[in-house]
């Protein structure tokens, strides 16, 4: 079937490409905004990445040994995205509980990497600002938009990151942007956005799979941030494009439903 492809995941026999090769990807492409967030936010920080990637890595290796599986590590990707999301002064037990909670029910109860259905750290970030009143997200600063963008190249050339989905969400808020004549800003919201847009709303698997699916998956995905948004100015709320994530994901199956449907009926009439 022509005019869409399937997720780099569902795609490993023909393309290579494995969960575990994924994950080393991943790390390589997060290793630029974990090293700025440790320098922005002091050794504080240190003990947030490593109370989540120790709750990852502890709660893999429980449902590894469950399931008979050898033991992985694909959830350190989660961990690191987490920690780079959340403030350095949230307290230890609350980092355990909000990674817990979205790494077991965002990843692990489906089966691992790649086969949930919203990212783990979108759903631990998530889990944290919605459990835990006052809890705010940090807004990301010039600095770790320009770190993600060696990720953001590396992920594109191996195809998992959708440029669908990226140009459709620019789009949105380009637009919402032009709506509120405030175009002047569109550089501090990319600035606020790029992280969770490129890591959480690009994440392969809890995106759209078809291409069409993409465009709609990120127009979607752009107008859930922009009805979110609480903040004042041309700067996103992070928690904005936490929950749109979280939303769009769900939609998405749905959304890869109605787009081959329509792929199907096209060809239908074409070919007769």
């Amino acid at each position: 079937m022509t005019g869409w492809t399937l997720d780099p995941f569902l795609m490993r026999q023909r393309t290579g490409w494995t969960p575990a090769r994924v994950t080393y990807v991943q790390l390589i492409a997060l290793a630029a905004p974990v090293a700025v967030s440790l320098a922005e936010r002091g050794t504080q920080q240190i003990a947030v990445l490593l109370a989540a990637a120790v709750t990852c890595l502890v709660w893999e290796m429980a449902f590894d040994l469950i399931r008979g599986r050898a033991l992985g590590w694909h959830t350190a990707t989660v961990a690191l995205i987490f920690a780079v999301l959340v403030p350095a002064s949230v307290p230890i037990w609350q980092v355990i509980v909000s990674v817990s909670l979205g790494v077991v029910f965002g990843e692990l109860v489906f089966g691992g990497r790649g086969y949930g259905i919203v990212s783990g750290a979108a759903a631990a970030a998530g889990f944290l600002v919605f459990s835990f009143t006052g809890t705010e997200l940090p807004v990301q600063s010039e600095v770790m938009a320009l770190a993600t963008l060696p990720g953001l190249a590396l992920l594109l050339a191996g195809g998992l990151v959708s440029w669908r989905v990226l140009v459709s969400v620019t789009i949105v808020l380009a637009g919402a942007g032009l709506l509120q004549n405030d175009m002047g800003g569109l550089l501090t919201t990319a600035v606020t956005v790029a992280f969770g847009v490129v890591f959480l709303i690009g994440d392969p698997v809890a995106g759209a799979s078809t291409n069409p699916g993409r465009w709609a998956f990120g127009v979607l995905a752009g107008l859930l941030i922009v009805l979110f948004d609480t903040a004042n100015g041309p700067a996103i709320a992070p928690a904005a494009v936490v929950f749109a994530s979280l939303l769009a994901s769900i939609f998405a199956p749905l959304i890869d439903h109605v787009a081959v449907a329509l792929i199907v009926r096209r060809r239908r009439l074409r070919h007769g």
